[in-house]
This record gives structure tokens, sequence and C-alpha cells, in this order.
């Protein structure tokens, strides 16, 4: 078996930014390990387009690709949020900065079932790991490039822990969401999700990085949305 191919190398990319990320967290550098989320997510996508591509797919990628995304979109944004919540609460020893793991620890349960869930082949049943990191990479980016919400984020370590164990149900939660992939690229079909491509355009040319939490929590809304039509078509 061959497991040295271009989507592997690709996963591989995402798993070393996942590591360079979680070094920069204990240097305090959370703005770079943010943007190594970011250049993740980038990779994340592109090792599944160049496996479908080529028409590469083995059970060593799949296997590897999530290995990948624990670390990165689980493990790093994890975390981060521990090293806020610790900041926020003036405490190093602080107990509830133990709250940020359970993250890692529900994002592992989620990447685990979606390998072995058959319904999540067209969409997605919970929230996918990497929406969850690109809300924590928003955060260093929000402080840096809009330095008014800082103590928004750093002074409310109760608000970080309620978001850790929140967005850890909805990970393993049982909310169908839809996948921006694509058959073809026709309206019919494809309603939500060019819906939702405008809409997050338009919030992201208008509110910048402040856009991503917004963008993530439209992309649930939707997906609840769209889930509503369907019943209602069934019935």
């Amino acid at each position: 078996m061959n497991i040295i191919n271009l989507p592997n190398i690709i996963t591989c990319g995402n798993l070393l930014c996942g590591c360079l990320g979680i070094i920069q967290v204990f240097e305090g550098d959370m703005k770079t390990a943010a943007f190594y989320i970011i250049l993740a997510g980038i990779l994340d996508f592109f090792d599944g387009f160049a496996a479908r591509l080529l028409k590469i797919t083995s059970p060593v990628g799949k296997e590897l690709d999530s290995l990948a995304d624990c670390v990165t979109f689980g493990v790093l944004p994890s975390l981060m949020l521990y090293k806020y919540i610790q900041i926020g609460s003036m405490d190093v020893e602080t107990p509830r900065r133990f709250a940020a793991l359970v993250l890692a620890l529900f994002s592992a349960l989620r990447l685990a079932k979606f390998n072995v869930d058959t319904r999540q082949s067209e969409s997605f049943i919970g929230v996918p790991t990497p929406a969850n990191a690109l809300i924590v990479a928003s955060l260093p980016l929000i402080i840096y490039y809009h330095p008014t919400y800082t103590m928004m984020i750093t002074e409310n370590p109760l608000l970080l822990v309620a978001y850790s164990l929140l967005m850890s149900f909805l990970l393993v939660s049982e909310i169908p969401l839809f996948a921006l992939k694509f058959k073809h690229f026709g309206w019919k079909g494809n309603e939500i999700k060019f819906i939702f491509m405008l809409l997050s355009i338009i919030l992201l040319m208008s509110f910048k990085v402040l856009a991503i939490p917004m963008v993530v929590a439209l992309y649930i809304l939707l997906s609840v949305v769209n889930n509503l039509f369907k019943k209602a078509d069934l019935t």
C-alpha cells in the first residue's frame, strides 16, 4: 500500500500546522497560532480535493485525516481557550481552565463518530471540528485587529467556559448540517449552499474577522432552517 501520496502529504501539512500552533500557544503567540489553524483549514480542504481529483482513496488517508484534525482542530483550539480562561481568571491555577480541555475530548469523539457513521457521506451530523476551531482562531485576531473587544474576550472566562461546554455538545449532537459539496453547480438542490455562501461573503466584507463567529452561527442556523423545510416537505 502506497501511503506516500499527494493527499497524505497535504494532510501531514495540516498536522504540522497543528503542532506548530501548539508551540505558539506555549510561547504566548496566540495570533500566530490562529493563523496556523486557518492555514490548516485550507490544507484540510485541499487534501480531500486532491484525493478526489487524483482518485486516491485509502483507509490510511481517512484515518490520517482524522488524526490530523484531532490535533489541529481539537487540541490546538482547546489549548488556546485554556490559555484565555487562565488569563481572564487572573489565576494560573484556576480549575475552570480545564473546562477548555473538554473541547479536545469531544473533538476526538466527533471525529471517531464521523469515521464510522455512514449517514455523514453527503452531510454532517453535529458541528464539524474545523467550524469550532475557526471560532476559537478568531479570538486572537479580533483582539489584534479590534482591540476594543479585548476586555470582552479576556475578562469573561465564564463565557469561554460556557462556550467550551456548548460547542462540545454541538460537536457530537444529532443535528444534521449541510456540507459544502457540489455534485453540480445549478441552483436547484444547492439553494441553501448558495445562500450561505452569499451571506457569508457579505458578512466577511462588512465585519472582517468579527464575522467568523457570525458565519459559523449562520451555518448552524441555516442548517436548522433547512431541516425544518425538509420535514415540512415530507409531511
